[in-house]
């Protein structure tokens, strides 16, 4: 990567001016997992600083900036490392930006487009494999756009063939979901409730509650005052796949309470990305939950081993849990309050303790 093109030799584009300024070498790889398996790609970008002196810049004028290995170049909010070129560039600090190709520097064409802008403005030059542009000559720059448009459409379809194989495979059942609480994952890849009978009897517990108190804040009181705790697989770290049990909280419950799971129904594309919630570097931001059944993406009915009924859970996917105190089904002893416990059958409520008891023997 050291060699001089000739054309960049002849052409004129590279003044005294711009190697008085800083030579940038952008490094990035889209995900930790690419800088492990390609090293040699990520020598290559490396190289550049080769490159850059090969082209008159001075070492000590050449500026490394790796801050995103393992960043996608989607979205710039997310990506530190490109803030700083921007910085540099802006104070007309920078001679030359290189990049083995365009894409390594913006994805997005706002993030792309205003990168050129800059350079154009502060006069400095970019660069990638194919040769030297400076932004201020039509052609180069008529180039650098379609470079720039051909990089966000390979994005566009790179997420569209991910997309396509990932729903594809969810219609048949195979592609393996976060599990929820309650729910493990055989060697061979099945589901399978639990093996651990506490777990079982909590979650069955939750429902039970539920059905007859009707909200989430009085089945969390009643946990809570009988000091139940739910009992979780750890998902990662040196602990993966241990169970510990957890004191409850109210959105733990509600997230039980509306999973399709429970009632045995695989179920793929409940929420939905709105760009227009969307928090600059809360790359999880702008989730719409709690679509209606008929607008998942895949609801297959009988595929998981199931707590409850899908009778049951209907009231839930309608819009329930509810949170407080509202109106109870009809025929609903009352509201939940300190005489509680008068209105619960004594059978009930003896369970409950037993189930109590059990779940909290271990912890």
């Amino acid at each position: 990567m050291s060699r001089v093109l000739l054309r960049e030799r002849g052409d004129g584009k590279i003044q005294g001016r711009h190697r008085e300024g800083l030579a940038i070498v952008y490094v990035r790889q889209s995900s930790r997992q690419q800088v492990l398996d390609h090293a040699e790609s990520t020598r290559l970008k490396y190289g550049l600083v080769e490159r850059a002196v090969a082209l008159g810049w001075p070492a000590s004028r050449v500026m490394v900036i790796d801050e995103d290995l393992g960043r996608s170049a989607a979205r710039a909010a997310e990506r530190p490392g490109f803030a700083r070129p921007v910085t540099e560039i802006t104070m007309g600090h920078v001679g030359l930006v290189l990049g083995l190709e365009m894409s390594r520097l913006a994805r997005a064409g706002q993030d792309w487009h205003q990168l050129v802008e800059l350079c154009t403005l502060a006069g400095a030059l970019l660069a990638d494999a194919d040769g030297v542009y400076d932004p201020n000559w039509y052609n180069d720059r008529l180039l650098l756009g379609l470079k720039g448009t051909m990089t966000e459409v390979e994005l566009h379809l790179i997420k569209q063939r991910m997309a396509s194989g990932r729903l594809a495979k969810a219609g048949r059942g195979e592609l393996a979901l976060p599990l929820p609480t309650g729910y493990v994952r055989t060697s061979s890849g099945e589901v399978a409730l639990d093996p651990d009978e506490q777990v079982q009897s909590v979650i069955r517990l939750v429902f039970h509650l539920f059905e007859q108190l009707g909200t989430v804040h009085a089945v969390l009181r009643f946990l809570v005052e009988h000091q139940v705790q739910t009992g979780m697989r750890e998902r990662s770290g040196p602990g993966k796949g241990e169970l510990v049990w957890r004191p409850p909280h109210q959105q733990a419950l509600i997230n039980l309470l509306r999973n399709p799971a429970y009632a045995g129904s695989y179920a793929y594309g409940r929420s939905r990305t709105d760009s227009a919630r969307r928090l600059p570097g809360r790359e999880h931001s702008g989730r719409v939950r709690h679509l209606d059944t008929d607008q998942w993406l895949v609801r297959i009915e009988g595929a998981l081993p199931a707590y409850i009924g899908i009778e049951q859970t209907s009231a839930t996917l309608r819009g329930w849990p509810r949170t407080g105190h509202t109106p109870r089904p009809s025929g609903h002893p009352g509201r939940v309050g300190r005489c509680w416990a008068a209105w619960w059958s004594a059978g009930a409520a003896a369970s409950a303790c037993r189930w109590a008891t059990r779940a909290t023997a271990r912890d």
